[in-house]
């Protein structure tokens, strides 16, 4: 089923994880979170994505002093995951602090449309806590895709 089918339907509900497979995606996105380099902000976040191939790939967020040119944990992510050879992500676990659930920025949330399908599950986690989950058609609803551009 295309992205485009489920654009009008009722919201598409997140895929399922086993529970292992999450507890993989929140270490390996935990770590990440450490790793963050947020002098400005001071925001850390680390993210976790699975591929297709049930690989982990794993980014946080780099800030650099002259903004908007660091980026973002999630499109560090993405960045390891096209390196392996992989194209698809089945799941993403995001991590951040501050008080308040933390999914992907706006930005972010397009960069994973590229490659996710709509019931992709987004979960939300703190460095103790998991959090809310929500599917990619949830966070991007209506979105533009790769399938709008197969007739040009």
């Amino acid at each position: 089923m295309s992205f485009t089918e489920n654009a009008t339907s009722e919201p598409v509900a997140p895929a399922l994880l086993s529970p292992s497979v999450i507890q993989q995606l929140w270490q390996a996105a935990r770590a990440a979170h450490g790793k963050a380099y947020a002098p400005y902000s001071r925001y850390s976040v680390g993210v976790a994505v699975l591929d297709e191939h049930d690989v982990i790939h794993s980014g946080c967020n780099v800030e650099n002093a002259a903004y908007p040119q660091g980026w973002c944990a999630e499109a560090s992510a993405l960045g390891a995951l096209v390196m392996s050879g992989s194209r698809r992500v089945r799941g993403v676990l995001v991590v951040g602090t501050g008080g308040s659930w933390i999914t992907p920025c706006g930005g972010c949330r397009q960069k994973l449309r590229e490659f996710s399908d709509p019931d992709c599950a987004i979960i939300s986690a703190n460095l103790d806590a998991l959090g809310p989950v929500h599917s990619m058609a949830q966070l991007l609803p209506h979105s533009f895709g790769p399938e709008h551009l197969n007739n040009l």
